[in-house]
Formats: C-alpha cells, sequence, structure tokens
C-alpha cells in the first residue's frame, strides 16, 4: 500500500514546483470556483474549511443511475449502495450507526431540510438527473445547521438558466435490465422561472432479488415579484420500490456472490419473505427572499413532507406514515467598508415529524398478526448566529454557534398500551471559531475548532426488536481541523490539503439479537485522525482548435486512522481497534478528455483499501481496484435536433468486491456482492 500512497503524496505537494512547468502556455484564466457553505458566497481558494463540490459537470460524467459514484469522488465521503437504490452516507466517519439509509448527516434541498426531526434522509428517493449541483461541508456543523457530526450536504435542485428555454429526454439501458428514461423542462419568462424534471428508474440488479423501480416528478418554481424579493417553491414525489437481497456469508459470498440471503433453520429466504423497501416521498417547500436594504436580507423557508414506508424483512414486516412540518428563517447585516467587510446571520429552525410504527409478522411478504404499535413525535429546534469577518480581502475570520434542544414524544399502542410520555434531552450548546488567510494571491491556510452532536434517530429509539430505548442518549465531540489551499497557473492548478482530528464520545452503535432483529446503545467513544488530499489541473484548457480540445485530470486522497476509544461490548473490550467499516486509504482519479467534432472520454478508477467488518477486526472486505470509463459524441443530429450519445462502462477490472457490507452482521452475514463488469448506452436529446 505504501507504494501507492507515498508517490500520490509527492505527486501532490512537488506538482506546484516541476509539474506546472511542463502545462502549455494560455493566456485565458479559467473562472474562480465559488461556494456558499454559509449563506455568503466565497472563493474556494479562501474557505475556512474543508469543502467538496460536485458541480453540474461532474455528475454528467457519471452514470446517472446513482449517486455513489459522483460523491466518491471527495476525499472524506464513503457512499454505499448495498443493492440498487439501498444507499449509506458516512463524512468523515463510520457506518456502525446505518443498517441502512443515513445517520449523522443533515441534508438540505435548496433552501429546505430533507433530513427529518427523527433523523432520516430518504436521499435515495432523489433522481440524479434533477439535481444541479452538491456541497460537502466536512466535519460537524452543528453551529449553523443543527444536529449532525458527521457534516452536511447542500443539493441545488435542476434550474433552468436565465433567458432561455429547456427540453431534454435523455434515454438509457445497461446491463442487468437496467432502463432510466429522463425528461426535463423549463422556460424562463420576465419575472417568472419554472422548471420540471420527471424520471422512470428500473433494473433487474446484479444479485437473485435485488430490483429496483422509482418513479419520480420534481418541480422548481422561481417568482421575482419584486426588484428586491423573490418566491422559491420546490417540490417532488417519489415513488421508490427495491428488493433487499440480504448479506451472505464469506463462504456463501465466495461459491456465488449473485445469490440473495437463503433460508436457515429458522427463518425463510429473502425471496420467500419477499424482503423489500417500498417507500412515497411527497415532499414540498416555499421560501421567501426579502432584500430589505442594502444591508438587511431576509429569508423565510416553510417545509413539509409526508412518507408511506414498508419494509418487509426476514422476521417482520414494518410499516411506518411520517409527517414532518417545519420553519427555517433568518435575517442577515450586512456592512462594507473599506478595509472590514462583516456580516452576521441569525435565525432558527423547528420542525416536528410524527411517526405511526406498525410491525406485523411477515407471511411471505405481507402484513399478518400485528407485533407491536407505537406511535413517536421528534421535536427539532435551534436557534443559531453566525459572524463573518473579511479583514483586507485575506483574513477571514468566521464565528457560529447554536443552541439546540430535543426531545420524542412516545406512546405505546400494542401489545401493551403505555400512556404517552416525553423525554427531552439537555439544550446543547454547538459553537464553531475558523479562520482562514490568503498569504499570497494563490495560496492560502486555514484552521478550525467545532463541536458537533447527533440524537438517536426514531428508527433508532425504536428499533426493529420494537422496543423504545429511552436511555438511549445523544452523541456528541469535538473535531480540530488545518490545512491549505493552492490555487495557480491561471486557476487552472487547485490543490487542497486537510488534516484533521476528531474525537466522539457517548458513539450510537447498532446490535443484532440473535432473531436478527436490531437495537442501539452508547457504547464508549472514538478517535479520528485523518489526511485529505484534493487535487485538479487543466493540463489543456478549454480551446477550440487541434485534436484534443481540453484534458483535466483529478485526484482525492484519504487517510483515515480511525480507532474506538473505551469501547466495551459485553464482556469484550475493543478499545484500539480499527472503527468498523472504515477503509485506511481510499484513492480516487480521473481523467476528462475533450476532443475536436464533440468527442469526449471519461476515465476514473478508484481504489479502496481492506474494511473491517467487525468490531474485534476479525473478518475483512477485500481491496479493491474500480475502474469506469465513458465515451460520448455531442455534435449528432436527428432531423435536426442535437443528440448526444454515449457509451459507458463499471468495474473493468471485473473486480470482486463488496459495495455496502453488513457490519457486526448476525450469523457472520457480512457481504453485498456489487456488480461485476457492467455496460450502459444512452442518448441525449436537446429539443430546445
Amino acid at each position: 500500500m505504501k507504494k501507492l500512497l507515498f508517490p500520490a503524496l509527492l505527486f501532490l505537494f512537488k506538482l506546484n514546483s516541476g509539474f506546472a512547468q511542463t502545462l502549455p502556455d494560455s493566456s485565458r484564466s479559467l473562472k474562480e470556483v465559488v461556494i456558499r457553505p454559509y449563506y455568503t458566497p466565497q472563493p474556494l481558494l479562501r474557505s475556512t474549511g474543508s469543502f467538496g463540490l460536485i458541480d453540474s459537470n461532474s455528475l454528467q460524467q457519471q452514470q446517472p443511475v446513482s449517486l455513489v459514484p459522483a460523491m466518491n469522488t471527495l476525499a472524506g465521503v464513503r457512499m454505499e449502495e448495498r443493492s440498487p437504490g439501498s444507499y449509506r452516507l458516512s463524512i468523515r466517519g463510520s457506518l456502525l450507526r446505518s443498517p441502512f439509509g443515513i445517520r449523522n448527516v443533515k441534508i438540505y434541498f435548496e433552501e429546505f431540510p430533507l433530513t427529518d426531526a427523527g433523523g432520516n434522509s430518504y436521499l435515495n428517493a432523489l433522481d440524479v438527473g434533477s439535481i444541479s449541483n452538491i456541497q460537502v461541508l466536512k466535519g460537524p456543523q452543528s453551529s449553523v445547521f443543527g444536529a449532525n457530526s458527521g457534516g452536511v450536504v447542500l443539493i441545488s435542485p435542476l434550474a433552468i438558466q436565465k433567458d432561455s428555454s429547456l427540453l431534454h429526454v435523455k434515454l438509457q439501458g445497461g446491463s442487468y435490465g437496467l432502463f432510466q428514461e429522463n425528461t426535463q423542462l423549463g422556460k424562463q419568462w420576465e419575472k417568472y422561472q419554472l422548471t420540471i424534471s420527471q424520471a422512470f428508474q428500473r433494473s433487474d440488479g446484479y444479485r437473485d432479488h435485488s430490483a429496483m423501480e422509482r418513479k419520480y416528478i420534481q418541480v422548481f418554481q422561481n417568482y421575482n415579484y419584486s426588484s428586491a424579493a423573490s418566491l422559491k417553491a420546490l417540490l417532488f414525489y417519489s415513488n421508490l420500490h427495491y428488493n433487499t437481497p440480504g448479506g451472505l456469508t464469506e463462504a456463501q459470498y465466495a461459491e456465488n456472490p449473485t445469490l440473495s440471503r437463503p433460508a436457515s433453520a429458522f427463518t425463510n429466504s429473502a425471496i420467500a419473505q419477499n424482503a423489500g423497501i417500498y417507500s412515497k416521498t411527497f415532499y414540498a417547500g416555499i421560501s421567501n427572499d426579502w432584500q430589505i436594504n442594502e444591508h438587511f436580507k431576509q429569508v423565510t423557508a416553510v417545509f413539509g413532507s409526508t412518507t408511506d414506508f414498508k419494509n418487509p424483512f426476514i422476521t417482520n414486516y414494518e410499516h411506518r406514515k411520517e409527517f414532518t412540518l417545519g420553519l427555517r428563517t433568518y435575517i442577515s447585516y450586512e456592512q462594507r467598508k473599506k478595509t472590514l467587510n462583516w456580516k452576521v446571520n441569525a435565525g432558527l429552525e423547528s420542525m416536528q415529524t410524527s411517526t405511526d410504527f406498525d410491525n406485523f409478522d411477515n407471511n411471505f411478504g405481507s402484513p399478518a398478526a400485528l407485533q407491536a404499535a407505537d406511535k413517536l413525535k421528534a421535536s427539532s429546534n435551534f436557534a443559531f448566529v453566525h459572524f463573518n469577518f473579511d479583514y483586507l480581502n485575506k483574513w477571514l475570520l468566521e464565528i457560529s454557534g447554536s443552541a439546540n434542544l430535543y426531545q420524542y414524544r412516545y406512546e405505546s399502542i400494542a401489545p401493551v398500551a403505555i400512556a404517552a410520555k416525553t423525554n427531552t434531552f439537555d439544550v446543547q450548546l454547538m459553537p464553531r471559531i475558523a479562520l482562514s488567510y490568503l498569504a499570497t494571491a494563490d495560496f492560502a491556510l486555514h484552521a478550525s475548532v467545532s463541536k458537533g452532536y447527533s440524537p438517536p434517530t426514531l428508527p433508532e429509539l425504536r428499533a426493529s426488536d420494537n422496543i423504545i430505548n429511552v436511555d438511549l442518549q445523544p452523541e456528541q465531540g469535538w473535531n480540530y481541523e488545518t490545512g491549505f489551499k493552492v490555487e495557480t497557473l491561471k486557476k487552472r492548478i487547485f490543490i487542497d490539503v486537510t488534516g484533521f482530528y476528531f474525537q466522539l464520545n457517548n458513539a450510537i452503535v447498532r446490535r443484532l439479537n440473535e432473531n436478527d432483529t436490531e437495537f442501539f446503545i452508547n457504547a464508549g467513544g472514538t478517535k479520528q485522525w485523518g489526511l485529505e488530499t484534493a487535487f485538479s489541473a487543466w493540463l489543456i484548457p478549454s480551446r477550440n482548435k487541434g485534436l484534443l480540445r481540453s484534458l483535466q485530470l483529478k485526484n482525492a486522497l484519504t487517510l483515515s486512522r480511525f480507532k474506538f476509544s473505551n469501547y466495551q461490548d459485553q464482556a469484550n473490550d475493543y478499545t484500539g481497534n480499527k472503527l468498523t467499516g472504515v477503509p485506511s486509504n481510499t484513492i480516487w482519479s480521473s481523467a476528462d478528455l475533450q476532443f475536436n467534432k464533440g468527442w469526449y472520454l471519461f476515465v476514473q478508477h478508484n481504489y479502496t483499501s481492506s474494511i473491517p467488518l467487525n468490531d474485534a477486526n476479525s473478518v475483512k472486505a477485500s481491496a479493491y481496484h474500480l475502474l469506469q470509463g465513458k465515451i460520448g459524441w455531442k455534435n449528432l443530429k436527428m432531423a435536426k435536433v442535437p443528440v448526444e450519445v454515449f457509451v459507458g462502462a463499471d468495474n473493468l477490472l471485473n473486480q470482486k468486491y463488496s459495495l455496502g457490507n453488513d457490519l457486526n452482521a448476525a450469523g457472520g452475514r457480512y457481504f453485498n456482492a456489487a456488480a461485476r463488469r457492467n455496460f450502459y448506452a444512452g442518448l441525449l436529446m436537446k429539443f430546445m
């Protein structure tokens, strides 16, 4: 492994002095990358933390059926898919809390929280083609965004450009019965903008019993009803179903990785029980943006969602009905002087999520006798303030903090009725202080200290063992990080290096009973040392002559030295063991080549080291190399309609690997095999 890591690090740090001399001369500067992590646009070079950006071009380079390939291009971010449609996401952390779904990460869609008060984030409800870009804020961001200990994901919906019309239709098909259709329709009037995205996707999957299907529609509107105010509206409906084939033992995985979980002496098979997820989500939000005067601005957003969630599992059939309603509002004051610009944002976010839990016996995929029924209501409320001081366009200081109040109300209906009770956690104060210094025009240093916390989610408080765990407490920890960014040669080279240390206390971890039902406990903590690097270089910036019109290289390196601290499971002491589910090293690299006459080629490689699958570190998933590629032609025309055609391949090296392991799995069923070498092809028709 060292043979891979040291050349990669040397390549990053020596690039500016050596490799830069080989770049062809160009008088053109590339556009500056600007992000908006804390309500204030700022150049990525001067940002006070470690941020990842996936722009629209990066999304289009990937196969648009899953967010996994795009998210895994970012250092410090790991996204998994146990079977098509089953997402898991971690930022600088493990997946100990995530048998499926997303924990301790807060997600926003435009101005609106996609993460509900109960901690659920239905990211797999979204269609990839309906997303414009994604920003990832790494490390705790509780000072502004409330409960999270891993980070925040900011997603922008697809929106039409100004003064234009849009009508695009994309069709693609591929291995294992893959078919996807996406239609985008948009129109810009004088003051009103409307973008509609509709999508359908289905596949049979690589493994037995791993089919998925999603129907999706999204509407985004922006109405500038005055010169100083605008109204945005976002809504989507997603109808998602995917089968869950279940984990395999090491012997089963070695013999035939395409198998679904077979029957045992005590349980039926995943196929017999029709194990899967049926999730229907409707989401709507409206926000008003009012520039009161040159100093004051006020933004208010209201949002709500409803989800009907069904999960026939091996041992039971769970049915959840969820309803969320919330408000987010803040006011900004900005003062610009010759030497000092400063800005303050102050606001609050409040939401409630009500969930009805009903668990039945699973009679071959149909609900049978009632096992348990409960009602839970989570309330998440926090107030925040964020100061931004920019001195001489060199020193950037950010000071922020929030006061968080979280509580939940629970009531048991069956098998024994228990009157409603409320459990309120102590108010949590979450500070962050961060500083960046622009030493030269192309070199900046940054450092930050922040605190994060994450309360248990409703599916953790009331897990599949059907017991409401009133003793489960929030996890929390401090994060320290520092690093530097370099942007040289007319913004054609960018380097970002960040080191951090995060100490998590009272960690929430998953445990399994003998009958495969799960429960969660607080068990010690973790000590997480990490190094993240990101690099991009335009060897050939965009030009209008020559066979090769542009060439861009990118690289992302993640080193994770994460270990358990004071961590015990009954009589076993795992202190000092590697953190379960976290690879020690990942390296991602890509090359984007644009040729004349509209031809292009995109190639990427992902190396992931071995992954410990249990707390004892006695079982590991093997390291793997994942090579993917895509080639296309943009200048084709059919009946005067511009058409882009493309062909792509995944896992070109035909690696046998598990993408989405079941951690600490009962019966040793750790492995969920990913697809071997597979292909896809499609076309994009641009009517407008």
